[in-house]
């Protein structure tokens, strides 16, 4: 019976007679118990109370009549299907599902049902071996399981095209979505597309991956669906409707889910030891740096909403599961955007719960003080921050028509964050469930039926029930509905089939009163229908709810009113599992499930595209519109928005009811899961709990329901067969018709027509009657058994009585013989008489010559018979002969196939390696292009990322580019209207032109005068800053005074100015981005290179430490080889001298037992002949093993050498490559600073790599090892072939002694016939012989048979040694009673005897030696092949670390990849800082140049403006007359007013420019402001990050040495602990050879021991990481010595070892306690691990008491870590000793054994008792040489052990100081490094500060000549003002003009403004 038979079919007795007969005659019953749920107990008072005595304790009690309840005969003990019980009652129901349970079957049937119960353990009964036996198979043909279930459904749903549902309830944690799971692998096992071919075409997915996407949305829903609960890891907090499609064939073509009721306040509170949703503790967990910065994740005690900090479940990884579930995203083709979104929302709902708020100090109003998760959660959902914190504080709300804003409370704005946050995860939830629905339904083809899987919580009973548990429970009083529906359905139709007489009854009618309270709509309304009611009154509560249901529904009979305070309850249900207490705090709020509208209107308009999908249907929500009109505790309820919403419980009663109305068109299969305990323990079942559950679950109401119908039926023939015992006279003789006879057989019986009914196939009976007629039966059966047994000893007794009668007449007899005798004996007559009476024979003569021809006629006939059965006897000897000759031509012909069958058995071994090395050859390639292809995709995607990053570079260039585009065009826009004023100046130049022609004679008199002025103004310049204010004040008054051309002149040059200005900027910016790209390429190549040869000497360093390894693990392995041969040497000669001590006894056995012949002496030349061939081989073994070692030292020398030639090379590389490090390290410190991105990554795939490390190394030693057994195998195997064919040789030298015997058989034969002739008088005997020789034949007979079926030769020997043994032995008997003239002939066979038996001697140690042969040989397989299925799990083992190990390279080329983005992000974030430095001067540049050219302009247009006023109000002497004047004066005044116009325009046009100018000086000191702030907060940031990376590599620095260090000494204790384990199962083998029937148990042991090692091993390695970090490796290795000395002597009792234990376990928990509080959880993982070992110990011992031993040591070698090896030489004496008393001791039990048979052959009837004496001494000496072997054994081990511990201490301790010094060197290395780093970054901040000062210094040189041209402006203006004055002559004043013109010039060149000169006058 395998594994999965025990958990399927269990160890169901079909009959126990005892039990029946105890049930029978105790009346045993079912009993009410407190403590167990019912007890059996007997009935021994009937009445209204009943006295009932318990069966297990006897104690008497009184029990009400109607508490009794019956129980099932024992036939029905485990039955499987609930239905099939007499009794249905629960006591019985429940005693049948716990009698399973305790076997091991969890699955039961109750009619439609399949019950399941939890086991908390891993059962074997999910394989796709199971799978396949239940596929195509009955339901009644295999034992109950899940997957006959979905195979009905499936079948059903083939056959009759019908839609089936499968329907999984229960509580929380009892299995449902497990088992819902199961139903969908099934499925997708037997409907997979992925079989079949036909469909390729039309599929739009790749072969099989629709299934896989099926199967992969379960971890997607249980990680957003499901969190941890008190009663499940793993519990759905919603439930699911899952929908499979399949096509006509029967393929799986597309699925679909529904869920129902989402548990969405999970998201925000927690019970005390639960967790939230998966999906937030996988995220946190297992999201990488870049994932936390871009979802803005933190710690877990960070988030309010997580209640419970981290919570982690026992034997999960959160980060496992993370990646499980991105990779099912993946399966599932959802994108990287939309999984981004998901965790934004899902990161979202943790920030809201960070939002605090505050009540305001004079007000209720709340205010937020800190707004930093406001401002994360806007920028996951992409909003804006002042919206979002307005709608929160104070929304707009609707009154009347108008929108006002109300101001909230701090409650409101909880509450409105918490729902806000409750349904942005529900929304996202949908939207999942959704996606995977689109995901799951992408096939062109179309279904035509499905298959859907209901995953919902059974029936909930709490303390407190809510609205929650309402909708629940009406949502099992459905189901409950359905499947009454269904299951009277079925019966009836089986009523209506067999023709009985019923009257339809739909018991789904009798929840329907409840489902009414629940449901209607009107007349009276039901509870959802009046919640709804009150949904829509704004002043409604919910105590107004509560009191308009008790006031409609108050009179309802399945309604009650609070029995309880009506704090506790507010109104009760009685369902049909019970009566449930509800209470109606916030339904109102529940089924509105109000937002807020102003939050979710900017959901809606959110910039991200996820979000806003999520919030379309904003119009449908419940707002706060009428907040004002309700109580402020915000229980009132909400005012809707027109009636557009639907409430919470209309939209689950609609999802019901379609689900119900699909349900219906199905055909349903009903699946409930108990859970058995709460502790979640296996085995242990709650009688109470599971009762709950039963009715909860409707098991019950179904059994109710069964009772009212006929549950029990059974055929005519097993009714008539069974019970016609009960009506013998009833059915008269003859042949009778079945319903015909069960009709009399009822009529006699005289049933109630009530209770039975007649159909065609099939009696009915109503429950309980069955039961009745089986006690009738059993009293009937006692009866007849009581008066059998009477008339049996009445019989006895009166035949007893006859036989003392006769007693009595003889002794009678006698007695009178006797006292005649007495008184004849001395009467001499009498002696007289007495002596005649003999002679007297005359009178007799005729009488006796009759006799004698009477016996002659009977002696004659007897040989006649004799004859004739001679012949027969011949003719079957001849047969007998011919079938022998036939049969050894049979063997000749199968031996002859043997061997063939073995050569190629060995061509095919040959074959087999051949290909083994192709594969490995072809393996080995397929890993180097693995890792060919992982090279390249990491450079593909180096190559994208740099691809991506210069894309991201074009398109912010191409963003600068058309902004400065922007700026042209606007730039040219101003142009034009420049230029278009200008034009209008021109005009007005052109007018004024004409006047200065006459001035500008005057102007060239002061020409001349210009060099001498132009000195002046040099020597002025001086006196420029005692001027400046006077010039100020002078300038005030003249912007006063002037308006006309000052501002003309001053815009135009100015906007020139602007132009010409921004130009150069957009030139010199341009060339500086150029010149910093051609730099940023330098330094990225530099960059690159240098990395580039820093990987190399990484690699290259990596690679010779690496190589050192291995030739160290080489060098190990050779070692532990170089043992294992040793031993197998002494292995060799000891078996041996094992072979030469038997060879030897074989030899006195034949000398003693074989004569003088020739055949003899051919025999024992050939044995002598075989025992040399055996010499010689053993030599020649030896030799060769010999050989082979010295080939295996010279080979390891070899090995050795190369290995020191190695590492010398690998030390001169070492030099080198320091040599190139110290050139390179340089630049690896700038690289150092960017790792702290990667800290948290590297570390975990650091340990995973650690991991993954440690177990391939561990499994490559166990392969190793595996290898070696498996060659030590191969050589045993071969020998023992060797030796079966030296017994194939002695055997065909038995057969032909056989032969020889055969010769002996047929003379013994010929002296049979002599004997049988003269024994033709004895008439007995010869029948006697005639009997058994039939006798003979029927041996024969039997003998040919088993000829047959097993080995023919040995088997043919035996019977006919055998058949002469009988025979010879009757022979001797008959020959012995007939005559002395046979002596001769009785010689004859007792010499033959002799030989016959040392023959069947020889021929019975010889098949025990075969038989002992063959079990070694059949163990032997064994062993191999479980060795052969170990190597191929290792190999599996080995692949998948391989791939882990290549995902896990892969991984750091990501993070490599990443470090780099960081490092461009940060060099470009370094460009732009520099880029707004230089923006920044250029613009301070800019605006000074700005300044000084308007001050020019002003100066230059108050010149102008005196000089215009000099002229017009000069007067000349020429001469005028007075008209031209006034005409010149009108003209004037004309020109006057236009320019008074003109000038007014102007003034407008100057405001509205200075304005601008205004605004952009404020804009660009706020720039500057914000720009220096941002800069000073990037240069302190960048400071803070690199002294926070510097510390954090020198954390990581010392972190990896300790995590080094920690990893060699785990290498180490793994290697000890898997010699351990070796050893430990060596041990157990030699221990159970010799107990065949264990072996099975002892495999399992196995086993489980090494999987406690597994366990042990990785205790033991934290155990060690715990005392490295402790770094007192030295103390604490002397406290383990003197801890193992203690230990050692405590050996004497286990008591004493188990205290001693016990306090070490506790003083190294307190030590790593101390040492980090971190490893706490070690700690209790190696409690519970040392608990499990003690569980497992104590197990054992129950289980096999042989193995106690064995245990003992195993857990004393499992402490005894580190033993002494000071008495390793006591022990290798006390084990040589033992030796030699073992080989004594054999060699004395041979000699015994030999004198016990010599003994035996003597005098065997003397001697018995001796000869147990002397085998109960041998057992003994035999028990004592195991335990002493054993112990011996052990010593060596342990010795062995202690030298192997001692000398990998040794080497982790030079290890440990080579690695100390190494990494000495490098942060030597590493320091000066970054001083050389330093020293260079210090030379280029002093060549940025030259570059710098020099551009100051031109800046200087330039203000200054600027300066210095406005000194000459203004000189000028001063003697323009002394010409007006009159100081200076005419020609003078022509000069200073002139060269006022000029110097206005000159400063327009200095100024850079490309202004044209004006048109000349014309002459």
């Amino acid at each position: 019976m395998t594994d999965a038979d025990k958990f399927l079919y269990g160890d169901r007795e079909s009959s126990n007679p005892l039990a029946q007969a105890d049930w029978a005659t105790k009346k045993l019953v079912w009993v009410p118990s407190e403590k167990l749920g019912f007890e059996a107990g007997s009935v021994k008072e009937q009445g209204d109370e009943c006295t009932v005595e318990l069966a297990d304790s006897g104690k008497k009690i009184k029990v009400n009549k109607d508490d009794i309840q019956k129980m099932n005969p024992p036939k029905f003990s485990k039955v499987e299907d609930m239905a099939e019980l007499t009794c249905l009652n629960e006591a019985s129901v429940l005693h049948n599902l716990k009698e399973r349970y305790y076997s091991g079957l969890i699955y039961t049937y109750s009619g439609l049902f399949c019950v399941v119960i939890n086991p908390y353990k891993y059962l074997p009964i999910y394989s796709e071996d199971i799978v396949e036996m239940y596929k195509g198979k009955k339901r009644h043909e295999m034992p109950p399981h899940i997957y006959s279930i979905a195979d009905t459904a499936y079948r059903s749903m083939m056959q009759d095209r019908e839609d089936q549902s499968i329907l999984c309830t229960g509580e929380s944690g009892a299995g449902k979505t497990e088992n819902t799971k199961k139903v969908i692998q099934y499925l997708a096992h037997v409907a997979s597309s992925f079989k079949s071919k036909k469909d390729q075409g039309s599929a739009a997915l790749s072969q099989g991956e629709l299934e896989k996407q099926l199967l992969q949305a379960n971890p997607i829903l249980e990680a957003f669906g499901n969190a941890k609960t008190v009663k499940n890891d793993n519990s759905s907090r919603f439930g699911k409707f899952i929908r499979i499609n399949f096509d006509v064939n029967g393929y799986i073509v597309g699925a679909n889910i529904e869920t129902y009721l989402l548990e969405k306040s999970r998201a925000i509170r927690q019970a005390k030891e639960e967790r939230s949703f998966h999906i937030f503790y996988y995220m946190l967990t297992g999201a990488g740096d870049k994932m936390r910065s871009e979802l803005c994740l933190e710690d877990y005690s960070k988030y309010r909403f997580l209640s419970n900090g981290n919570v982690t479940i026992p034997g999960q990884q959160d980060k496992d599961m993370f990646t499980e579930t991105t990779d099912a995203f993946k399966i599932m083709g959802i994108p990287e955007e939309e999984r981004t979104g998901l965790l934004k929302v899902v990161s979202a709902v943790l920030q809201l719960g960070n939002m605090s708020f505050k009540k305001e100090r004079h007000s209720d109003q709340a205010s937020m003080p800190d707004d930093t998760a406001a401002q994360k959660v806007c920028h996951l959902l992409g909003m804006n921050v002042t919206d979002f914190t307005r709608a929160i504080l104070s929304p707009r709300i609707k009154v009347g028509r108008d929108y006002v804003q109300k101001a909230q409370t701090q409650e409101q704005a909880e509450f409105a964050v918490e729902a806000l946050a409750k349904a942005s995860y529900e929304r996202m939830f949908r939207w999942l469930v959704m996606r995977i629905n689109k995901a799951l339904d992408k096939t062109k083809r179309q279904g035509a039926s499905f298959i859907g899987i209901l995953d919902i919580a059974g029936f909930e009973i709490f303390e407190l029930n809510s609205f929650e548990q309402l909708c629940i429970n009406y949502t099992n009083e459905k189901l409950q509905q359905l499947f009454n529906h269904t299951m009277f359905i079925l019966e009836q139709e089986e009523y209506q089939r067999e023709g009985i007489e019923w009257s339809f009854i739909d018991f789904g009618l009798d929840l329907q009163p409840c489902i009414d309270l629940i449901e209607k709509h009107a007349g009276p309304p039901g509870i959802l229908a009046l919640l709804d009611e009150e949904c829509w009154f704004p002043k409604a509560t919910d105590r107004s709810f509560v009191d308009k249901v008790v006031q409609e529904q108050g009179d309802n009979p399945k309604f009650q009113k609070p029995k309880k305070l009506k704090d506790d309850t507010d109104f009760c249900i009685i369902h049909y599992a019970g009566k449930v207490d509800y209470k109606a705090d916030e339904w109102l709020m529940k089924n509105m499930d109000p937002l807020n509208e102003c939050v979710a209107t900017l959901l809606n308009q959110s910039t991200d595209k996820f979000v806003g999908d999520l919030w379309r249907d904003v119009d449908r929500i419940v707002g706060l519109d009428k907040v004002a009109g309700m109580s402020d505790s915000m229980h009132g309820a909400f005012k809707t928005r027109k009636g557009m919403f639907r409430t919470v419980g209309q939209l689950y009663k609609e999802q019901l009811g379609n689900l119900m109305a699909t349900l219906r068109n199905t055909n349903p299969n009903f699946v409930r899961c108990i859970i058995p305990n709460h502790e979640k323990k296996a085995g242990k079942l709650e009688p109470h709990l599971v009762l709950e559950q039963l009715r909860c679950n409707g098991v019950l109401e179904g059994i109710r329901i069964c009772r009212q119908g006929f549950p029990n039926r059974i055929v005519f023939q097993e009714f008539r067969q069974r019970y016609e015992i009960l009506t013998p006279n009833a059915i008269p003789k003859g042949f009778m018709d079945g319903k015909q006879a069960c009709v009399l057989m009822i009529k006699a019986l005289e049933v109630e027509p009530n209770l039975y009914r007649i159909g065609q196939s099939k009696v009915f009976f109503r429950a309980g009657l069955l039961a009745h007629l089986e006690e009738e039966r059993d009293m009937k059966i006692t009866d007849v058994i009581i008066s059998f047994q009477a008339w049996c000893r009445g019989y006895v007794a009166r035949k007893a009585f006859a036989k003392r009668q006769q007693q009595l007449t003889a002794m009678k007899v006698i007695q009178r013989n006797c006292a005649a005798y007495l008184k004849l004996r001395n009467w001499q007559w009498w002696r007289l008489f007495t002596k005649v009476k003999p002679l007297l024979q005359v009178t007799r003569q005729e009488e006796e010559m009759q006799a004698k021809d009477d016996e002659l006629v009977k002696v004659k006939e007897r040989q006649l018979q004799a004859e004739q059965q001679l012949k027969e006897f011949e003719s079957k000897q001849q047969q007998l002969n011919a079938e022998k000759l036939a049969l050894q031509e049979q063997l000749q012909a199968e031996t002859e196939l043997c061997a063939e069958a073995e050569e190629m058995r060995a061509r095919l071994a040959t074959k087999k390696q051949e290909l083994e090395e192709i594969l490995h050859d072809l393996e080995s390639r397929v890993e180097e292009e693995e890792e060919r292809v992982t090279h390249l995709q990491t450079e593909r995607k180096k190559m994208q990322q740099n691809i991506t990053d210069l894309e991201q570079q074009l398109d912010e260039e191409e963003g600068a580019r058309q902004k400065l585009q922007l700026e042209k065009v606007t730039m040219d826009a101003k142009m034009k209207k420049i230029e278009e004023d200008v034009m209008l100046l021109d005009d007005q130049n052109g007018k004024l032109n004409k006047e200065k022609k006459q001035l500008e004679e005057r102007i060239s008199e002061f020409t001349t005068n210009l060099a001498e002025e132009e000195e002046k103004s040099k020597s002025l310049q001086k006196l420029k800053n005692k001027h400046e204010a006077m010039i100020t004040d002078l300038e005030d008054r003249l912007r006063k005074e002037e308006k006309q051309r000052q501002e003309l002149e001053k815009s135009r040059r100015k906007l020139e100015g602007d132009s010409t200005d921004l130009t150069d900027q957009i030139a010199d910016l341009q060339a500086q981005i150029a010149e910093l790209r051609a730099q940023l390429a330098k330094k990225e190549e530099e960059l690159l290179a240098a990395l580039s040869r820093m990987e190399e000497e990484a690699a290259a360093k990596n690679m010779a430490q690496k190589k050192i390894r291995e030739l160290e693990a080489q060098i190990s392995e050779l070692q532990e080889d170089l043992e294992l041969e040793r031993q197998a040497r002494t292995k060799a000669e000891k078996h041996r001298r094992d072979l030469g001590e038997e060879l030897e006894a074989l030899k006195t056995e034949l000398e003693d037992t074989l004569d003088s012949t020739a055949a003899q002496q051919e025999l024992r030349s050939k044995r002598e002949t075989e025992v040399a061939h055996l010499k010689r081989t053993l030599d020649e073994e030896a030799k060769l093993h010999e050989q082979q070692t010295a080939d295996m030292r010279q080979k390891h020398n070899q090995a050795f050498d190369e290995l020191n030639e190695q590492l010398e090379q690998a030390k001169r590389n070492k030099v080198s490559v320091e040599k190139a490090k110290q050139a390179l390290e340089s630049e690896w410190n700038e690289l150092q600073i960017e790792l702290k991105t990667l800290t948290q990554g590297k570390g975990d795939s650091e340990h995973r790599r650690k991991k993954a490390e440690a177990q391939l190394q561990e499994l490559q030693v166990k392969h190793g090892e595996s290898e070696r057994q498996r060659q030590e195998l191969a050589d045993k195997v071969a020998k023992i072939q060797t030796e079966l064919d030296n017994v194939n040789a002695l055997l065909s030298d038995a057969e032909s002694k056989n032969i020889k015997s055969s010769k002996d058989f047929s003379s013994v034969e010929s002296q049979l016939q002599d004997t049988q002739e003269l024994l033709q008088e004895e008439t007995r005997q010869k029948l006697s012989l005639s009997s058994r020789l039939r006798q003979i034949e029927d041996e024969q007979n039997n003998l040919r048979e088993m000829l047959e079926e097993e080995e023919e030769s040995k088997k043919n020997v035996e019977k006919q040694v055998y058949t002469l043994q009988s025979q010879l032995a009757e022979m001797k008997k008959k020959v012995e009673q007939e005559a002395s003239s046979l002596e001769g002939a009785e010689e004859g066979r007792k010499r033959i005897q002799r030989e016959l038996d040392s023959v069947a001697q020889q021929l019975e140690e010889k098949t025990s030696a075969y038989d002992k042969l063959d079990k070694t040989k059949t163990r032997l397989q064994q062993e191999l092949d479980d060795l052969m299925v170990d190597q191929d799990h290792l190999r599996q083992i080995v692949s998948n670390l391989e791939r882990k190990q290549k995902k896990f390279d892969q991984m750091l080329a990501e993070e490599k990849t990443i470090s780099t983005q960081y490092a461009e992000e940060r060099d470009r974030a370094e460009a732009e800082a520099r880029e707004k430095e230089t923006r920044a001067l250029t613009l301070t540049r800019e605006l000074e140049s700005m300044m000084d050219l308007k001050d020019e302009l002003d100066r230059a247009n108050k010149v102008l403006k005196a000089e215009m006023e000099d002229l017009v109000s000069s007067k000349d002497d020429v001469g005028k007359s007075v008209h031209e004047l006034e005409r010149s004066k009108r003209g004037m005044e004309q020109q006057l007013e236009e320019m008074r116009v003109q000038l007014e325009e102007l003034e407008d046009e100057l405001q509205a420019t200075e304005d601008a100018k205004l605004r952009l000086e404020v804009n660009m000191q706020a720039m500057k402001a914000q720009f220096d702030r941002d800069l000073q907060a990037r240069d302190e940031q960048g400071e803070e990050r690199r002294k926070q990376l510097v510390k954090q590599v020198r954390e990581m620095e010392v972190e990896l040495e300790d995590e080094r260090r920690q990893r060699s000494q785990a290498m180490s204790a793994k290697k000890k602990l898997e010699l351990d384990l070796g050893d430990l199962e060596v041990q157990i083998d030699s221990v159970n050879k010799g107990r065949d029937e264990a072996l099975k148990q002892l495999k399992k042991l196995q086993i489980q021991m090494k999987e406690l090692m597994r366990e042990l091993e990785e205790l033991r390695a934290s155990r060690d990481e715990a005392l490295n970090e402790a770094k007192e490796n030295e103390r604490k290795l002397k406290t383990m010595e003197a801890e193992a000395m203690q230990l050692q002597e405590d050996l004497a009792s286990a008591e004493r070892v188990k205290r001693q234990a016990q306090t070490e376990r506790d003083e190294l928990q307190d030590e790593i306690n101390n040492c980090n509080t971190k490893n706490s959880l070690m700690a209790d993982e190696k409690r519970r691990l040392e608990a499990r070992i003690a569980q497992l110990e104590e197990e054992l011992e129950e289980e096999q008491v042989n193995t106690e031993m064995v245990n003992d040591r195993l857990k004393r070698t499992t402490l005894q870590n580190d033993q002494l090896t000071t008495e390793v030489a006591s022990e290798r004496s006390t084990a040589q000793r033992l030796e030699g008393v073992r080989s004594q001791l054999e060699r004395q039990n041979k000699e015994l054994k030999l004198k016990l048979q010599e003994l035996e052959g003597t005098v065997k009837s003397k001697y018995k008792a001796s000869i147990a004496a002397l085998e109960a001494k041998i057992a003994q000496l035999e028990e004592q040489l195991d335990i002493e072997t054993k112990e011996r054994q052990q010593a060596s081990r342990l010795a062995r052990r202690t030298e192997k511990k001692l000398k990998e201490v040794m080497l982790q301790v030079d290890d440990e100081r080579r690695n100390t010094e190494q990494y000495k060197d490098q942060a030597d290395k590493l320091n000066s490094r970054t001083r050389q780093l330093k020293r260079q970054l210090e030379e280029a901040e002093e060549e940025v500060t030259r570059a710098n000062a020099y551009r100051r210094k031109l800046q200087r040189e330039l203000e200054d000549a600027t300066e210095s041209a406005d000194a000459m402006n203004r000189e000028v203006s001063t003697l323009k003002s002394k010409l007006r004055r009159g100081d200076l002559p005419y020609n003078m004043r022509r000069i200073v003009t002139r060269s006022g013109l000029d110097s206005d010039e000159e400063t327009e060149v200095l100024s850079e403004a490309a202004e044209p000169a004006p048109a000349p006058a014309p002459e």
